[in-house]
């Protein structure tokens, strides 16, 4: 039987290339190189500023490791150590692969051939994936591993077998294949004896697989054991479950996860404002062979679930004919610079647009005020609903995303509506402060209801990060309200789907601002998405959407 081999190891957060050895024992705790197999040193050109040809130093070449799986594990490294926050795309859609493969070449030194769009797709399903299944693959690893704590295996090798489990448990790929492929990336990548090991692993997971007895928890016990299990069987942190069934019941709470699990889906949203309607994208989706659908609720909107890298390479973000939102919990990608940014913010959530513009309810000639605008998605559709009369303050501390907002509403063709404010909120309105009649807060929030799109979210927050976040967004709230005009409205907005900080931050916010009411969203929405209270709720399970939550608040006259 396979032994597994345990060190512990801290890497750098940025990736830094080790220096090859064939010797396995060393009392230093880092990756070791082995002698590399079928290796050859190439001179690849590059080409500089002004299109002179400069030739990069001598580089080893791997032609027999799977490239997709070399570059998946490493990118799985950065991500759990912290040094993945974004990913970058030129408008060819090969900045990616390149930036990939140089991580590959500084951590593990070597390279193998360049990725192919075929191998792009699998390194964003494989990685997305094992991210999501973590905990459940962890499960496995540990049981075939006779129980043993693999938090203190080496990085590197505990993602090469996450990978090998997630390729034959979840996405039922060709077991020989799957253990052979990752077996030679860990005798390339490490040593010949970690090789063997993931060998032996895989090849006991695979004939537990074909007489279907894998090792997986039954739901069973108290309330605790059955959260624990749970959290097992669909792959997200204890107490998420547990706060969710609190809330939401057991039942409910499965079918969130089973949501939270699946692949997602993303909406392109027309840019009216430049003559660019939902038929002439629909059009040229066709033209590209790219599979849509219509959205129910808003007239701009077109939902894709593959096909969205075609997208990219056909240019149509590039030259702002559309933008990758989603109806409830919108901005994904923004254009600036001919690049193409994955922009999160600091709490990691994504912005809110789509519904929440609608109950927002911009009109030509109105001035509205974003709070918390960048990177900019809801600041660009609502000043895509202005037709060029009328003006979006966006407010942010952050000047570098605020320096990607004008340069995409200048790309939108809707920078003459759009002024950017650099600066802290609460401390903008502690002076003259602007007033506006309509102010949208779109606040810093958990992210539980994004956690689809956001695969590493589950496992970065932390139940603790609630009551921070709640003292926040009632800072935020009071400090929103000071912009709002008598008789004019505030919208509180978060992409979570948890009470505590949506309609229990609202009432909290009622009672210590008596001046303000509630006024029902059912006149800018579908009644589906309306709440008892007046509310609107997107709800994942029930309406295959983003979660998201909004309120409109009125000030009194």
């Amino acid at each position: 039987m396979a032994q597994v081999l345990y060190l512990r190891l801290s890497l750098p957060a940025e990736p830094r290339k080790f220096s090859p050895s064939s010797s396995s024992s060393s009392s230093e705790p880092s990756l070791k190189l082995p002698q590399r197999t079928r290796s050859s040193n190439v001179s690849i050109p590059a080409t500089g500023k002004g299109g002179s040809s400069r030739l990069l130093k001598t580089q080893k070449l791997n032609s027999e490791v799977s490239p997709h799986r070399a570059v998946s594990a490493v990118r799985l490294m950065r991500i759990e150590l912290g040094g993945a926050f974004a990913d970058l795309l030129n408008e060819k859609g090969k900045g990616s692969g390149e930036n990939e493969m140089g991580y590959v070449q500084r951590t593990l030194g070597f390279r193998t051939r360049e990725l192919n769009h075929h191998d792009l797709r699998l390194v964003t399903d494989i990685v997305g994936g094992t991210i999501r299944w973590r905990r459940y693959l962890d499960h496995l690893i540990s049981s075939l591993c006779h129980d043993k704590d693999i938090s203190s295996m080496e990085p590197l090798l505990l993602q090469i077998l996450r990978i090998g489990f997630y390729e034959i448990v979840k996405l039922d790929m060709p077991p020989y294949a799957v253990v052979d492929e990752n077996v030679r990336l860990a005798k390339v990548a490490l040593r010949p004896g970690a090789g063997n090991m993931v060998n032996g692993i895989l090849r006991k997971l695979v004939a537990l697989k074909e007489d279907e007895v894998l090792p997986l928890p039954r739901v069973e016990g108290d309330d605790r054991a059955q959260a624990r299990a749970l959290a097992t069987l669909y792959s997200h942190p204890v107490w998420m479950v547990r706060r969710w069934t609190k809330y939401l019941g057991q039942e409910e709470t499965i079918k969130l996860m089973k949501w939270n699990n699946s692949e997602p889906s993303f909406s392109l949203r027309a840019n009216q404002a430049r003559g660019f309607s939902r038929d002439d994208l629909v059009m040229q989706l066709n033209a590209l062979k790219v599979p849509y659908s219509v959205s129910p609720h808003l007239d701009e909107f077109v939902r894709v679930k593959t096909g969205l890298q075609t997208v990219i390479h056909a240019g149509l973000l590039r030259k702002g004919l559309c933008s990758v939102q989603d109806e409830s919990a919108g901005l994904v990608f923004i254009f600036s610079c001919s690049r193409l940014y994955l922009v999160r913010d600091e709490t990691h959530r994504l912005m809110i647009s789509g519904l929440v513009v609608s109950i927002v309810d911009p009109q030509p000639g109105e001035t509205v005020i974003d709070c918390c605008a960048a990177p900019g998605g809801k600041t660009l559709y609502m000043a895509s609903r202005l037709c060029g009369q009328g003006l979006v303050f966006a407010v942010d501390v952050n000047r570098g995303r605020l320096r990607i907002l004008k340069e995409t509403a200048k790309l939108h063709q809707v920078d003459g509506v759009v002024t950017t404010v650099h600066a802290d909120l609460c401390v903008l309105t502690d002076g003259e402060a602007l007033k506006s009649n309509k102010v949208l807060l779109d606040a810093p929030c958990s992210g539980l209801g994004v956690l689809s799109k956001r695969a590493d979210l589950r496992w970065n927050r932390k139940l603790e990060d609630m009551e921070e976040l709640k003292k926040l967004q009632d800072e935020l709230l009071d400090a929103a309200a000071k912009l709002v005009k008598p008789g004019g409205v505030l919208v509180y907005s978060t992409c979570s789907i948890d009470p505590e900080e949506n309609e229990e931050r609202v009432a909290a916010f009622l009672l210590r601002h008596a001046e303000f009411r509630i006024d029902p969203v059912d006149r800018f929405v579908p009644p589906d998405f309306v709440t008892d209270s007046g509310f609107y709720f997107s709800n994942p399970v029930k309406h295959s959407l983003d979660g998201s939550f909004a309120a409109r608040l009125v000030r009194a006259s």
